[in-house]
């Protein structure tokens, strides 16, 4: 008994951990307004205020174990640039909970090999969907970036100051150019250089567009000039390297759904023959070293569509 026991506890845990994960994704755990405003400019858990500190000691030993890391700095600055409200240490323990949750329900029901397979797939769910989501709001910014381009020039040439022109551009532009821009006034207003905290914005945006225009900003303020004049002739340029990227899509939908279709064809052929014939795959899940055979062609199949991707990844 004393088994089952202790999974059903591993499981309970890692659904806690989970779920809390999720809670605190969704803003329900009541943030501390200073601290969310704290961390909208990358400021850690380690050098909040030590009362805040010393109520989640948890979190913030686990923020300064993966600040030592190369991983944690890493993965806090694609959480900035996606735009989630978690923490490094939030979102590692939602990869934790979900792959402690694949290897316990697949290890109970085909053994550990397939329950390691099964775990490190559910814990790199949560990456997939950040490196989606960054790539969504990256490539919505760059297509905003045209217009915003335009707003700002013709709020120069009327007489505006920049700041005066950046204050403009959050209230006439959805997100997320809005929400990057306010960003930016926020840091000029507890007392950043703009061109600080428009080179920040760049580094979160991650896109070659936006260090176009931040660079020609920054020069601009060097060694002075028509700023107006230079950030047009800048939105001509990035409106035709948006156009082209468009017509590369196009030219390049035939491989990405190909792609797609090899990717998920044996998946479905597997469903459906689980169905059909329950018994005809049963063989390649018994003990021993046939389980290598199904991860094996797991792994070659991911391989595959990421071979596609890179292949089809035109650069512009």
């Amino acid at each position: 008994m004393g088994g089952p026991l202790l999974v059903a506890a591993m499981l309970a845990l890692a659904v806690f951990i989970v779920f809390v994960g999720l809670w605190r994704m969704v803003g329900a755990s009541g943030h501390d307004p200073v601290d969310e405003r704290l961390q909208q400019y990358g400021v850690s858990d380690a050098a909040l205020a030590p009362a805040d500190v010393a109520a989640r000691p948890r979190l913030a030993r686990t923020n300064r174990l993966l600040a030592r890391l190369s991983f944690g700095p890493r993965l806090a600055a694609a959480l900035a640039s996606a735009d989630l409200p978690l923490t490094a240490a939030e979102f590692a323990l939602i990869m934790l909970g979900l792959g402690a949750i694949g290897f316990l329900l697949a290890a109970l029901r085909s053994g550990p090999l397939v329950g390691l397979a099964v775990g490190a797939a559910l814990a790199y769910l949560p990456l997939l969907y950040l490196n989606n989501r960054r790539n969504k709001r990256r490539r919505a910014f760059t297509e905003q970036l045209p217009d915003v381009l335009t707003l700002l020039v013709g709020a120069l040439r009327a007489g505006h100051g920049l700041t005066q022109a950046i204050e403009m551009l959050v209230d006439q532009v959805p997100p997320p150019a809005s929400v990057e821009f306010a960003r930016v006034m926020r840091a000029v207003s507890l007392g950043l250089p703009v061109q600080r905290a428009l080179a920040d914005m760049a580094e979160r945006v991650d896109s070659d567009d936006a260090d176009l225009v931040v660079t020609a900003i920054a020069v601009q303020y060097e060694m002075g000039g028509n700023l107006a004049q230079t950030l047009d002739i800048i939105s001509d340029t990035v409106r035709d390297r948006i156009r082209m990227q468009r017509e590369v899509r196009v030219l390049t939908a035939q491989q990405r759904l190909t792609g797609y279709i090899l990717a998920g064809l044996p998946i479905a052929l597997a469903i459906m023959l689980n169905i059909v014939n329950p018994g005809y795959m049963k063989e390649l899940f018994e003990p021993g070293w046939i389980r290598l055979v199904p991860a094996i062609g797991i792994v070659m199949q991911v391989a595959g569509f990421l071979i596609i991707r890179r292949i089809v990844d035109i650069e512009v």
